[in-house]
Formats: structure tokens, C-alpha cells, sequence
């Protein structure tokens, strides 16, 4: 499956693939708070960040925007939120049959209505086409009598494979995104920086393009030091120890099952100093500390084989929608609520969102 996600799903040359689809749905995002700056109207950012997010990737991944026949976004929340809760047909296996906690039914509906279309739409073309996810998939399928290591045996695979991918991207990316922008309202003096880093790099009257990125140093920081006080999630997936081993005088039998806490990490004292709760960029002024997994004191998307395949498409989604609104607008609190009083409750579960909507008040500042 890592082999698959590696090669075929999120290879550099797929995430180029997907290059247009991002800018589009941005400059799509952008018109609509530019009316809304227009008319002076508070912008829910929570709404317009996880719609623009939403359909990138619902594009990427199923080669549509969100279908009004089915509510995605709820599913996807649903499954995550069940997978963090605890299951009762575990504790008493004769409720299985009875699907008394679980949504499966519904997505796979929506999977199967999916998978549908595209093999319809390709026996139209009468050949494969590699517009979405599910297009390399179903190749992947039709290959896989040629190959005892594809992964991809079935549409029941398929459907898997999609909904971990859903699952994995949506909520994720939104939750990230969402965290630097509520740090960015919170901290005036760093939206400043970061908008005049822009400024100097993408110019005045240019949208932020994926070339930029790279060169966006203070961005990456702000992220960098957001992942640390907001990771997505506070636990990674459960590890299994391959081997009895004693590390700093704990010992780990083998088959122990280990739960790396990363939200303890961000806030070790020991690692970041004593202002662990302050949102401090300037811990990683020359530090070659990433998020690739190599550095374990910032592990938000794991580490070595089980870490998450779709980082840096995730990265570059989250980095791309903050630079460009950032960009784009300037952006102030409704009237009346002070950067200290920006709303930083945190909803618990399998991932950490905020608890309650973002709102701000932006203004146009791009030359015409």
C-alpha cells in the first residue's frame, strides 16, 4: 500500500499533475472574499478555508467538487470521529451484524456511484485516462493480474483506499490550516511579516504560485511552529515493537503496542525551552529541523515507513490556501475582539480542531 502511495498516488510528478486544479479552486476562493471585502462583510473562514480545501482535494481524488447527492464532508467527519470513539461491538462482538456504530453503508454508496461514472466515462473514451485518483486506481486494477504485488485486487480495495485517502486529507489539511490562520489573528506582528515576506517575493500584483513555496522561508516557520503547538493529531497511529529493546530505561516487550503522544513532545520543555506554550517562530531561525520526520522533537506526520504518504501534498496545499489568503487580503478581527481574544478552544478526538468557527474581516490589498 506505502508502495502504491509512493509510486503511483503521491509521486512528485502527480502532485505537479495536480498543479492546476489547486490554482483554480484558489483563485475560485479568492473571488468570493474579494466580494465579500467588497461589501464589507465579516468572512467565516472557517466556511471558505474548508470549502476551498475540500474541493481540491474531492478534485484530486475523485475528479469532482462536492455533490450535492452526497454530504462528504459530513461522512468523512463521522468516520474519523467514530474511529477515535470507543467501539462497542469490540466489547460485544454479537452487535457487529447490527452496524450500530458505523456509517459504512452510506459511503459505500457514494464510493460505489463514483467508481461507477469514471468506468462509464472511460468505456465512452475506450481508454484509461489518469485525470483523478480514482482513474490511476482502476489502471492500477485492470493491471493487477500482471502483478502479485499490486495492492489493488478489487473495487472492495478501491473503495479502501478512497476512504482512507478522504479521510486522511480532508479534515487534516483543514484542521492545519485553520490552526495557522487562528495563530496568524492572534499574533498581528507575525501576519505582518509573513505578508510583507510575500510582498517581496511574489510581488504586489501577482497571486502566490506553487514555484514561490520553496522560497517562502518565514511561511514555513509559521507552520513549522504551528504543527508543533496544534498537531492534527495528539497521537500518532499505534506502533508495534518488532523486538524486546530497553530505550533510556524503559523496557519495551516485543508485540508491545507504543502510542507515540506528539502533542507531549511539542511541549516538552526540555526540547523547546521554557516558552513551549508561546507561539515563538524564532525557535527555528537557523534550524534544520523539518516535518519530513527525520527531526523526532516535530513529528506531526510520523516517521520512517508508517509515516503519512500524502505529506507533501498536504504541505503544499496548506502552505498554498495561507499564502495566497494571506496574500491577497489583509485581515482584521470584527469589530470589538482583541488578538488576545481570539477564540482557541479545541474540540478532542481523533484530531484536534477548533471547537468554534473563525471569523475575520478582510480587505482586498492586491494592485488591480
Amino acid at each position: 500500500m506505502r508502495k502504491l502511495c509512493t509510486l503511483q498516488l503521491f509521486s512528485a510528478s502527480r502532485v505537479e499533475m495536480f498543479r492546476p486544479i489547486r490554482r483554480e479552486e484558489l483563485r475560485e476562493a479568492v473571488k468570493s472574499i474579494k466580494e465579500s471585502a467588497a461589501a464589507r462583510d465579516v468572512v467565516d473562514v472557517s466556511e471558505k478555508v474548508g470549502e476551498v480545501i475540500e474541493d481540491m482535494i474531492c478534485r484530486i481524488i475523485l475528479g469532482r467538487k462536492r455533490d450535492d447527492r452526497f454530504d462528504l464532508k459530513r461522512i468523512v467527519q463521522e468516520t474519523l470521529s467514530l474511529a477515535g470513539a470507543f467501539n462497542v461491538a469490540n466489547s460485544l462482538p454479537f452487535l457487529r451484524p447490527f452496524d450500530i456504530q458505523v456509517n459504512g453503508k452510506e459511503i459505500d454508496e457514494l464510493l460505489e456511484t463514483i467508481i461507477k461514472e469514471h468506468e462509464e466515462a472511460q468505456a465512452v473514451l475506450q481508454k484509461m485516462q489518469h485525470k483523478d485518483i480514482v482513474d490511476i486506481l482502476l489502471s492500477c486494477l485492470k493491471d493487477s493480474h500482471n502483478d502479485e504485488q499490486n495492492p489493488v485486487k478489487d473495487q472492495t480495495k478501491i473503495k479502501a483506499i478512497l476512504l482512507d485517502l478522504l479521510s486522511g486529507a480532508i479534515d487534516t489539511s483543514v484542521t492545519v490550516s485553520l490552526w495557522v490562520f487562528s495563530e496568524l489573528l492572534k499574533n498581528p506582528r507575525v501576519m505582518k511579516k509573513l505578508q510583507h515576506e510575500l510582498e517581496n517575493i511574489v510581488g504586489k500584483s501577482n497571486l502566490v504560485d506553487e514555484v514561490d513555496l520553496p522560497r517562502l522561508t518565514y511561511l514555513d516557520m509559521v507552520v513549522k511552529e504551528t504543527s508543533r503547538l496544534h498537531p492534527v493529531g495528539p497521537l500518532l497511529l499505534p506502533r508495534v515493537s518488532t523486538e524486546d529493546i530497553t530505550i533510556n530505561g524503559y523496557y519495551i516487550r516485543n508485540k508491545s503496542r507504543v502510542i507515540v503522544n506528539v502533542w507531549a513532545i511539542g511541549r516538552d520543555p526540555k526540547i523547546w525551552s521554557d516558552n513551549v506554550e508561546a507561539f515563538y517562530l524564532e525557535r527555528f531561525l537557523n534550524s534544520n529541523v523539518d516535518l519530513q520526520g527525520k527531526d523526532f522533537q516535530l513529528i506531526p506526520f510520523g516517521s520512517g515507513q508508517i509515516g503519512c504518504p500524502g505529506m507533501q501534498l498536504g504541505l503544499i496545499d496548506v502552505k498554498l490556501v495561507i499564502a495566497q489568503l494571506m496574500h491577497c487580503f489583509n485581515w482584521e478581527l470584527p469589530q470589538g475582539v482583541s488578538p488576545d481574544e481570539v477564540d482557541m478552544t479545541k474540540k478532542f478526538g481523533l484530531l484536534i480542531p477548533r471547537a468554534n468557527l473563525l471569523v475575520a474581516l478582510p480587505s482586498y490589498c492586491l494592485a488591480e
